[in-house]
C-alpha cells in the first residue's frame, strides 16, 4: 500500500451499493466474506426504494456527507443531481473511515450508477487499498471510472438482478478475490525506502533510463510515467498522494497537447501537483517539441501545412513552432513559480527530444529558443534555470538530472550518491 497508509485489525471491508435494488446480492457477498472471518461495514446510496437489508451507514447519512438532505434529493426527482449526492456522499463517507483506519477494502455492484460511485470513491482512496468493482458497465469504456486508481473490475456476464446460476459464481469469485487480496495484504507503514518520479515518452527514454540506473546505484526507487495523458494525470495524482520523496518531471510534453488539443493532454492541472504539496522537482521540456495526433486523417484542418511525421501508423507528431515554443514557456513558468520548495529546470538546448536533435525532422534551433526565452522572461529568481549544450538524452544532461536530484533529495531525506 501507499506511503503513510494504515489499516487497523478492525478494518473492514465497505459493502457500498443501492441496497433498495442489490439487497440480496449485496447480503450474498457480505455472508461469504463473514465465512472466512472478514467483517463488512454496509453503506447505501439507494435513494427512492425501501433498503432490503440493514446499512451501518444508511443513505440519510451519505446524502447529509454528500451535502444535501435525502429529503431534497428526492423531492427533486432529478436522477443526476442525486448521484452526483450521493456519489459524493459515499466517498466522504469512506474517506472518513480510512482516516480512521476502519477500510480493508470495498466492494460495489450494480451498473453504470454503481460505476460512477465507484469512480468518486477510488478518488478517495490511495493505491493500495482494494476496490472491487462488479459491473456490466466494465464492458464499455471504463475511463471514467478507473481514473487514476487500482481498480479491479468483473463483468457479471448477466445484469446484477438477483441471485441465479451465473451471478451466484461471479459474485462468489469477486468475494474470494477480496478475500484474497485483504488477507495478503500489507501495509507500508515505516517503510522507509525513497522514491522519485519520473516522466517519460519514447523519445526521451534514454534520458530516464540513464537516471533511473543511477538512482538505483543508491537504492532510490524511480517511477516511470509514461507521458500520454493517462501518466500524466496518475503522475499528478500520486504526487498529492505523497508516494515521492522527489519528481524527475523531464517530459512536460502533455503540456503541448493540452495547448493545442493533441490527444495526449493529460488536462489543465499538469504539472501543479509537486508545487502544490511542497514536493522537491526538477523539471525539463522533454518533447515539447511535439504535439501528439492520431492517424494523419485525424490531424485538424487548422495545422493544414504544419510539419508532421508519422510516428506509427495510428499517431502522428506536429513540430510546435515558436509561437507556441514561446507560449509553452510562459505555461511551464507560471506553473512553477507557484513552487515554494526545491523547484530548478534545467534545458537541453540541443534538442528537446531525440527527433529535434541536429539533423533529425523536428530540429528547429529558433522555436527552441523561443521557448528558452520565455522561461528566461517569466521564471521568478527563486527558480533556477540552467540551459546546458546538450540534447536530451545525451548522458552528461541524464548525469546533471541525477546530481540536482540529489540535491532534492539532500533537503529533506539525505543525499544520493
Amino acid at each position: 500500500m501507499t506511503r503513510g497508509t494504515v489499516v487497523s485489525a478492525h478494518a473492514r471491508v465497505v459493502l457500498a451499493g443501492a441496497l433498495d435494488t442489490k439487497s440480496d446480492e449485496y447480503a450474498f457477498v457480505r455472508d461469504r466474506l463473514a465465512a472466512s472471518g472478514i467483517a463488512s461495514t454496509v453503506l447505501d446510496f439507494g435513494v427512492l426504494g425501501t433498503p432490503g437489508m440493514h446499512a451501518d451507514i444508511d443513505r440519510c447519512a451519505v446524502a447529509s456527507a454528500g451535502g444535501s438532505p435525502l429529503v431534497d434529493i428526492a423531492s427533486r426527482g432529478d436522477r443526476n443531481d442525486a448521484m452526483v449526492v450521493m456519489a459524493s456522499g459515499a466517498a466522504a463517507e469512506i474517506h472518513r473511515l480510512f482516516d480512521a483506519g476502519e477500510v480493508a477494502a470495498v466492494i460495489v455492484l450494480g451498473g453504470s450508477n454503481a460505476g460512477y460511485v465507484m469512480g468518486r470513491i477510488c478518488e478517495a482512496l490511495p493505491i493500495g487499498i482494494p476496490k472491487i468493482l462488479v459491473s456490466t458497465i466494465v464492458a464499455g469504456d471504463t475511463r471514467p471510472y478507473v481514473g487514476t486508481s487500482d481498480l479491479t473490475m468483473m463483468y457479471p456476464v448477466v445484469d446484477i438482478a438477483g441471485l441465479n446460476s451465473i451471478s451466484v459464481p461471479v459474485l462468489a469469485r469477486a468475494a474470494d478475490a477480496c478475500i484474497g487480496m485483504v488477507s495478503g495484504a500489507t501495509t507500508a507503514e515505516g517503510v522507509t525506502t525513497r522514491s522519485v518520479a519520473a516522466s517519460m515518452f519514447g523519445v526521451t527514454t534514454a534520458c530516464v533510463t540513464a537516471v533511473h540506473d543511477a538512482l538505483a546505484t543508491s537504492s532510490i526507487e524511480t517511477h516511470v510515467f509514461h507521458a500520454n495523458g493517462t501518466g500524466g494525470r496518475t503522475l499528478e495524482a500520486l504526487i498529492r498522494s505523497g508516494m515521492f520523496s522527489a519528481v524527475a518531471d523531464l517530459t512536460t510534453t502533455e503540456l503541448a497537447d493540452e495547448l493545442l488539443g493533441g490527444v495526449c493532454s493529460a488536462g489543465p492541472g499538469r504539472l501543479e501537483a509537486a508545487a502544490a504539496t511542497g514536493t522537491p522537482q526538477v523539471v525539463s521540456v522533454g518533447a515539447l517539441d511535439m504535439v501528439n495526433f492520431g492517424a494523419r486523417d485525424s490531424v485538424p484542418s487548422e495545422f493544414d501545412g504544419r510539419l508532421l511525421i508519422a510516428h506509427n501508423p495510428a499517431v502522428t507528431l506536429m513540430r510546435t513552432n515558436a509561437e507556441e515554443c514561446a507560449e509553452l514557456g510562459a505555461i511551464l513558468a507560471r506553473k512553477l513559480n507557484a513552487a515554494e520548495t526545491f523547484t530548478e529546470v534545467l534545458v537541453p538546448a540541443a534538442g528537446f527530444s531525440q527527433i529535434s536533435v541536429e539533423g533529425a525532422p523536428f530540429h528547429d534551433p529558433e522555436a527552441d529558443r523561443a521557448l528558452i526565452e520565455a522561461l528566461r522572461r517569466d521564471l521568478h529568481d527563486h527558480i533556477p534555470l540552467r540551459v546546458l549544450d546538450t540534447h536530451i538524452n545525451d548522458p552528461r544532461f541524464a548525469a546533471e538530472v541525477t546530481r540536482t536530484l540529489s540535491r532534492a533529495l539532500g533537503l529533506t531525506e539525505g543525499t544520493a550518491s
